[in-house]
């Protein structure tokens, strides 16, 4: 293990944080360092694989059966499933696999569970298991090939190692490796790409862990861990340096909850056999300083796990209601919009209930991966909810955040409940107006922000979180936005509208527009939620069947 795995972060890595979010942002008069144009002919490879490895092929669950997709948001919901090929299959299909293939002329390309930035897919995910039945007859570790859904074989376990492992694990448990390569990201966006690698991974997260809760099972982050932990127990030290593999974080899910394993002896990790080599994923490659700068202040630490967060029922009288699909069906339909309508109005309870599902007691499945407290607040650009008016609102994920974010944000803000609203839900108003214009202008003019049912921004208390929590809180406090904009994703769909992540907003801007002064809150993510415009150019083909050339 090297000394930087096991070193408390610095003051000097909080910043070269703050340098880099500095740097990757965007102003109306300079955008953060990027290409400047896109090299088609040397757009990154989106799927990786692993020639000489194994790869056993999974089966594909029909999305019309299994869980229903309110029962698959809270826990206890649903009698856990065996870790057999079909749970095994219908975890990884409905978490990280494809959902469709699009086609444009002769240009064909396909789109995941699990959304990206720029659809450019950084995240990679492993399984690290004792031996299931029909996938392996000994204990392993395998790539997830989603384009194939399939696994790579990359390594077997010593049974020992595998019972080290598991040894405070429920039967049946297994674990799950997440990594991201930055350079598909920084290929279009430079150096901003770090935050769109570790939204992504938010993401992801959400998408596994709404897929487990789907089969009964809990997710715990086994954030103990550190960088070349991860590295050795993943098989990714044999990566080409500019096509890095960052490992990022590992997962155990288990029929019921448990404690999260301890990393083994390093010297264990070296000695395993590995299987397969990565192929190229670029013939080229632009280095991105400032990217490869917190990529390596931010790498995960070997420590004493974080606390798990409190979980309290949600708000009442904004419980899950049924909405018809299964988890399945709502995983596999989420789209990102490309325009929205600028017509399609929500109902209040649908509204409400799209809010509550974000808010960490009531998402309590969709937010289990992430260890620590929630950190993200919401401030919302209401255009066109029923009974509603228009104008700027905050929703304050924990409560007792919101003194610190009223203090910060101007003193005309009103601060009033909702009208109509539960008090539960903890929805307050601001501003009324029409923040149609001030939405799209802090979204570098996209009217998307503006023609959706509402727009939002994440905001965060980032000095308080890097003097907390030091560098490693920066790549987490991404993390928590993404698994936010995931359940609005899926949200959306189980409402029957549309919605879409925006990564490209002006940072201060945004910050302006919320009446916030100073740079100790900042805004991470931004989304807007409405009804979607068809692009009926698009043709649609299924995802595996039949396989696409």
């Amino acid at each position: 293990m090297s000394a930087r795995d096991q070193a408390p972060a610095t003051r000097d890595e909080a910043g070269a944080v703050r340098a880099y979010h500095a740097l990757s942002s965007h102003e109306p008069y300079r955008y953060a360092p990027g290409p400047g144009g896109l090299d088609w002919h040397n757009q990154p490879d989106p799927f990786r694989r692993y020639a000489g490895a194994e790869a056993v092929a999974l089966d594909h669950l029909s999305e019309d059966e299994g869980a229903a997709y309110e029962d698959a948001l809270y826990p206890g919901a649903l009698p856990p499933a065996a870790l057999e090929r079909a749970s095994l299959s219908a975890l990884l299909e409905y978490a990280l696999g494809l959902a469709a293939w699009k086609q444009l002329g002769g240009a064909r390309w396909a789109l995941r569970i699990d959304p990206s930035s720029g659809n450019l897919h950084p995240t990679e995910a492993s399984v690290v298991s004792g031996p299931v039945a029909g996938v392996c007859a000994t204990p392993f570790v395998a790539h997830y090939a989603p384009r194939e859904h399939a696994l790579e074989l990359r390594a077997r376990l010593p049974d020992d190692l595998w019972a080290e492992l598991a040894a405070g694990l429920p039967a049946g448990a297994l674990l799950l490796g997440l990594s991201s390569i930055p350079w598909r990201e920084s290929w279009k966006y430079g150096e901003r790409a770090y935050r769109y690698c570790q939204l992504d991974l938010g993401h992801a997260l959400a998408c596994v862990a709404l897929s487990a809760g789907a089969l009964g099972w809990s997710v715990r982050a086994c954030d103990g861990w550190g960088a070349q932990d991860l590295e050795l127990m993943l098989g990714l030290s044999g990566c080409d340096p500019q096509e890095l593999e960052m490992p990022e974080l590992l997962l155990a899910l288990a029929p019921q909850a448990g404690a999260a394993p301890v990393p083994p002896d390093a010297a264990r990790l070296r000695a395993l056999s590995w299987c397969g080599r990565p192929n190229r994923l670029s013939a080229a490659h632009v280095p991105w300083p400032a990217l490869e700068r917190v990529a390596t202040v931010c790498r995960p630490r070997r420590g004493r796990p974080a606390p798990e967060p409190a979980r309290r029922p949600p708000p009442a009288g904004l419980e899950p209601r049924p909405c018809g699909r299964t988890f399945r069906q709502v995983a596999r339909a989420r789209r990102s919009a490309v325009e929205m309508d600028g017509r399609t109005a929500l109902a209040p309870d649908a509204f409400q209930r799209m809010l509550a599902r974000t808010l960490p007691a009531a998402g309590a499945r969709a937010f289990a991966a992430l260890s620590g407290e929630p950190c993200v607040d919401l401030c919302l650009y209401v255009h066109r909810v029923a009974d509603l008016d228009p104008g700027l609102y905050a929703l304050v994920r924990e409560p007792r955040r919101r003194g610190a974010l009223a203090a910060a944000m101007s003193a005309t803000h009103s601060w009033r409940p909702a009208p109509g609203a539960p008090a539960e839900l903890g929805l307050t108003l601001l501003r009324r107006g029409d923040e149609r214009a001030a939405a799209a202008a802090v979204a570098c003019g996209q009217d998307i922000a503006a023609d959706g049912a509402f727009a939002l921004a994440m905001l965060v208390d980032l000095e308080r979180a890097l003097e907390e929590g030091g560098a490693a809180a920066y790549p987490r406090l991404y993390r928590e936005c993404g698994a936010i904009g995931q359940v609005l994703y899926l949200e959306a769909v189980a409402a029957g509208v549309s919605a879409t992540g925006i990564g490209c907003f002006f940072d201060h801007a945004a910050r302006a527009s919320f009446g916030l002064a100073g740079g100790r809150f900042q805004s991470l993510y931004h989304f807007t939620v409405g009804g979607a415009l068809a692009d009926e150019r698009l043709q649609s083909l299924p995802p595996y069947l039949p396989p696409p050339e």
